[in-house]
């Protein structure tokens, strides 16, 4: 079977390494990383709220799919203990209208995710860590064994450590730099460069998974330099809190415990608060999609802006009632965004890669992208990689992606 190399080891990458794993030659995968530090935008630095039927029709089969995945995962590999994984309630600290569509564009103007909740709302308890003035009404917005949570970090760094012990290569630090074509003009290798040792390795192979986020397109453009075609993907910066909650107790993670609180602040700003495993809380709901996307995801923390925290921190104070609130961490990740509000998965046309440049037919070569989750990242890694496994190595999808390909 071809080999396949893999731009970008964050979470969608990883993923669908893990399922490749299952059908071809662990050594057979390699995963090339520029980033110094793994997992250092949103696959380490997100919500970790996952949702099973909060999606649109292009991507719901895909939504319920990477549930089941996460949930059976869990249970495989103790995610509990591992992850954090943990059933959760989604509940609205505002009376909530049911709209009829889902809300896929996300959080451009200040949108709530909360717009997009499967569930009626209905009267329900708040959790312990809540604090509620006279008058709040606390309404649950997802059904019974809807949504969940899991640390993303956590999640992450296991996926990868099971792709690292099946034999999937790690280039890390590393950039793919350029391509070689054969005497058909067929992708046959790409040169990734150490960016450390400076030493440049070709890597036979005919299939390439291009997973990089919000830097997809510019990992994209670095291979295929003749191109005039743009990937169609954004970024979307947002800044986020990890703070303690004194009220959480022990016995809360016995019960499963983890919320998901979205609260109508003020038009533009719709905070999400989601508590998890161990007493924290990952506070955020502070986006820009003019904040400049760095060359490397860990350039990041140098941008983290003192008044967003500051805010950020003011409303963690607020919902857990409490003047002074302990900051585990400061955060400040950019998602990768589409027009359309959902992902993009599907194979790139040859015809998008330059003069010159074909890729051999079927399961025995293509160049793919897996990018644009938007918010949904975390939600919609599992499926998003078993997936792309299936899809690059020929095998019947396990959900209908249909309306989630390239539109060229």
């Amino acid at each position: 079977m071809s080999t396949t190399v893999i731009l970008g080891a964050g979470i969608i990458g990883t993923s669908t390494a893990y399922y490749l794993s299952k059908h071809q030659p662990a050594s057979s995968i390699h995963l090339v990383e520029p980033s110094p530090e793994l997992f250092a935008s949103a696959s380490g630095y997100a919500g970790g709220f996952l949702a099973k039927d909060w999606f649109s029709a292009a991507s719901a089969e895909l939504g319920a799919l990477s549930f089941e995945e996460h949930r059976r995962l869990a249970e495989k590999d103790d995610g509990a203990r591992a992850w954090g994984y943990a059933p959760s309630t989604s509940v609205s600290l505002s009376p909530a209208t049911k709209s009829q569509n889902r809300v896929d564009v996300w959080c451009r103007d200040g949108a709530s995710r909360a717009e997009a909740a499967s569930g009626y709302p209905s009267a329900g308890a708040a959790p312990p860590w809540l604090s509620r003035a006279e008058g709040d009404t606390v309404e649950v917005i997802s059904d019974e064994g809807t949504v969940a949570q899991v640390d993303p970090l956590q999640l992450s760094q296991h996926l990868l450590q099971k792709c690292l012990d099946a034999g999937v290569h790690l280039h890390h630090p590393a950039q793919a730099i350029s391509i070689q074509t054969d005497m058909r003009d067929e992708l046959s290798s790409i040169c990734v460069a150490d960016t450390r040792s400076s030493t440049e390795t070709d890597i036979p192979c005919a299939r390439v998974v291009v997973a990089a986020g919000a830097w997809s397109p510019r990992a994209f453009a670095a291979l295929f330099p003749a191109s005039r075609y743009r990937l169609p993907v954004a970024s979307l910066a947002g800044h986020s809190l990890v703070v303690r909650a004194p009220r959480w107790e022990r016995a809360d993670d016995s019960r499963g415990g983890c919320h998901a609180v979205f609260v109508a602040d003020e038009p533009g700003y719709s905070p999400e608060l989601f508590s998890r495993r161990g007493g924290l809380v990952y506070v955020a709901g502070l986006n820009s999609a003019a904040e400049p996307l760095p060359d490397l995801a860990t350039d990041a923390k140098s941008r983290i802006d003192a008044a967003a925290v500051e805010r950020l921190r003011a409303t963690a104070g607020e919902v857990l009632g409490e003047d002074e609130v302990e900051v585990v961490r400061e955060g400040l990740c950019f998602r990768p965004v589409t027009d359309t509000g959902t992902p993009i998965l599907g194979r790139i046309p040859d015809t998008c890669l330059g003069p010159s440049v074909r890729t051999r037919p079927g399961p025995d070569g293509g160049v793919y992208l897996a990018a644009g989750h938007g918010p949904w990242g975390i939600s919609l890694s599992l499926g998003t990689g078993k997936v792309m496994a299936e899809m690059v190595q020929g095998r019947a999808l396990s959900a209908d992606v249909s309306r989630l390909g390239l539109k060229v």
